[in-house]
């Protein structure tokens, strides 16, 4: 009997990290899908490098090519050609249109690099995140995974996980040690929603 692999789509923006970690953990044989696509709305990223370095589609598609609209109807038509059976944020930097969200209701999640719902919202990315935390004299940190909705970082809350940052004297620290985190927690995230242990539906 030939079972369907569960296959996902990425949406990165930047270097890749997270998509080269979970690329990792498929080869190593700790997640058992198949990367369907890559799509990136900055044509220099990193992450569509590592995807064509591994025979991924690599799909660059940016708004600022297109009418607001036929940018929504673009990224539909991408989604419904691979057909994933989930889409997974990697640093992905701008907001998934609602009528997206609305197609793909509850198969979209994101990796956030704090302890949600601190240190979310319009403009809390990358160092910004660590910056915040680091300001307001935080003793912990994490990283969070959760469904995607039509609000940056307020889809619910899928997996959390804390650690120590008194020991971090700057927020480039504080995102180095978050960032190794995110490396690990995301692969196996992502194989508990193969595996139905976790439900993306409230």
């Amino acid at each position: 009997m030939n079972l369907k692999r569960f296959r996902i789509g990425v949406f990165a923006s930047g270097r890749g990290s997270n998509l080269q970690a979970i690329i990792d953990a498929i080869e190593q044989g700790e997640l058992n899908c198949e990367i369907a696509f890559v799509l990136s709305n900055n044509s220099n990223s990193g992450a569509l490098e590592i995807a064509r370095s591994k025979n991924i589609p690599a799909i660059h598609l940016s708004e600022k090519k297109y009418h607001k609209e036929n940018f929504e109807l673009s990224l539909i038509d991408v989604l419904e050609n691979y057909k994933p059976d989930l889409i997974v944020l990697a640093g992905y930097m701008k907001l998934v249109p609602s009528m997206v969200i609305e197609r793909f209701r509850n198969k979209i999640i994101n990796i956030h690099p704090a302890l949600l719902p601190k240190y979310g919202g319009k403009g809390m990315f990358g160092i910004n995140v660590h910056r915040a935390v680091f300001e307001s004299n935080e003793k912990e940190s994490g990283v969070t995974v959760h469904v995607v909705n039509e609000k940056y970082d307020e889809g619910k809350i899928l997996y959390q996980e804390k650690i120590d940052i008194t020991d971090c004297n700057s927020p480039e620290e504080i995102a180095q040690k978050v960032l190794k985190v995110e490396h690990r927690v995301y692969p196996q995230v992502i194989q508990k929603i193969v595996d139905g242990k976790i439900s993306l539906v409230d």
